[in-house]
């Protein structure tokens, strides 16, 4: 009880409307098709409005583009609607934000994985709006977030920080892990015994998993959600946590200035959060649209990331209406390069996807790019020479003869700063 009134009254102070979004969000959990489209068109109108009216890059932008607020008539119009990109957010991020009072303004920024951190001003409307969303999905697995859990998220800090960070967690019921050494692994399986959940890193989530398998240690047996963020899921991941918790990780999918986006189901689906975003696939690339947040409005933004929708028709069977997201196959943007040709990140996914669908090989990887025309796989298991000529034939479909590699087994892949990549390019 200490717990959640201690959750309650922080929530309350910081984040005022989250009670009135988590109630409406509650409500539209189980709304048409219909009404989840009519309301996303409403919110849409109002947000173009608005960003005409009091954002002078939307308003340089629309007009420079030719378009009207007064186009837009169905959703299916939305892609009259000039896009925008991350640059433009990191140019442009003062003339983005609105010239609008709100009462209250709470400061986001992003981690900067691609390079630079924006920084930006989001309205306490948009941002419990946003934390009530990602309730909502605790809500499916009976999780309160007031609850104790482990976390995986951020690394590295300095004194100063790390004690700032211990009494937020201690405010919060939350502890983590502060760096990679065994002995830390140890002490927080040991408190895992007490926990309802545990969210962050997939890669962190997995070692923790293995811990527990490789030592023999007792399953903590009070978790209920397992929840996974910011990194791919390997197949691999979840057979070891599943043999450690018998839960599988779960998906949240999102980013700092779209807000969340999707969340998986105990179905195991990723239902897209259509009453704060609207989702486009436009040549395989995610375009979002944060349909709450007004003083600093993300409107057909390319985030960045290849994604899968499933069909309109393609209804849940948990019942909800709310679009499915299939799969985020990968970041746009990295690039391999051969001797003589330029490819795609993406190929490392169907690399690996086809090993797992044709062969049933199962791998973690971690392919590095050091000099053009050569790339290093590392591959966390200790897979056979006849294993490791099906990963060869495999790479060589996508490269013929552009590139050399080399595969080495039995590495370790932790990352050094926290998030995990399944790619490095240290070309300039």
């Amino acid at each position: 009880m200490f717990y959640k009134w201690l959750f309650k009254f922080g929530q309350q102070w910081r984040n005022p409307s989250i009670n009135y979004w988590f109630s409406f969000l509650k409500k539209s959990e189980f709304w048409s098709a219909e009404d989840l489209e009519a309301y996303q068109l409403e919110k849409l109108k109002e947000l173009l409005q608005f960003a005409y009216d009091y954002s002078p890059f939307y308003k340089k932008h629309f007009k420079t583009h030719g378009f009207s607020v007064s186009d837009v008539k169905s959703l299916d119009d939305i892609h009259k609607i000039p896009m925008i990109n991350k640059r433009d957010l990191l140019d442009h991020t003062q003339e983005i934000h609105t010239h609008y009072s709100f009462k209250k303004m709470i400061k986001a920024t992003t981690s900067g994985s691609t390079g630079e951190s924006l920084v930006f001003n989001r309205e306490e409307e948009a941002d419990s709006f946003n934390r009530a969303a990602i309730f909502r999905g605790y809500s499916w697995y009976n999780v309160d977030p007031w609850e104790k859990n482990g976390y995986f998220w951020g690394f590295n800090f300095s004194f100063k920080e790390k004690l700032k960070t211990k009494i937020l967690d201690f405010l919060q019921h939350r502890f983590r892990i502060f760096s990679y050494e065994k002995k830390s692994f140890e002490q927080f399986v040991n408190k895992l015994k007490n926990a309802k959940y545990i969210h962050g890193y997939s890669s962190m989530l997995f070692q923790t998993a293995k811990l527990i398998n490789e030592r023999g240690l007792e399953r903590p047996k009070k978790i209920k959600m397992i929840k996974g963020t910011s990194e791919k899921i390997f197949d691999t991941y979840q057979e070891e946590v599943q043999k450690a918790f018998g839960l599988k990780i779960i998906s949240e999918y999102g980013a700092t200035e779209s807000g969340i986006i999707a969340f998986e189901c105990p179905e195991g689906n990723m239902h897209i959060n259509m009453e704060g975003v609207l989702v486009e696939e436009v040549n395989h690339e995610i375009l979002v649209t944060n349909l709450q947040m007004k003083s600093f409005p993300i409107i057909r933004y390319q985030l960045g990331d290849y994604i899968q929708l499933a069909s309109k028709e393609e209804i849940c069977d948990c019942g909800k209406k709310h679009r499915v997201l299939k799969e985020v196959t990968g970041r746009v943007g990295s690039n391999v390069y051969g001797l003589k040709e330029i490819y795609p990140s993406l190929y490392f996914y169907y690399i690996f996807k086809n090993l797992v669908k044709n062969k049933d090989l199962k791998l973690n990887y971690q392919v590095v790019q050091n000099q053009k025309g050569f790339l290093d796989f590392n591959i966390e298991q200790d897979i056979d020479n006849h294993k490791i000529s099906l990963l060869r034939e495999e790479i060589k479909k996508y490269f013929k003869d552009d590139i050399s590699v080399e595969i080495r087994v039995n590495k370790s892949l932790q990352s050094t700063k926290g998030k995990f990549k399944s790619f490095i390019s240290n070309i300039q």
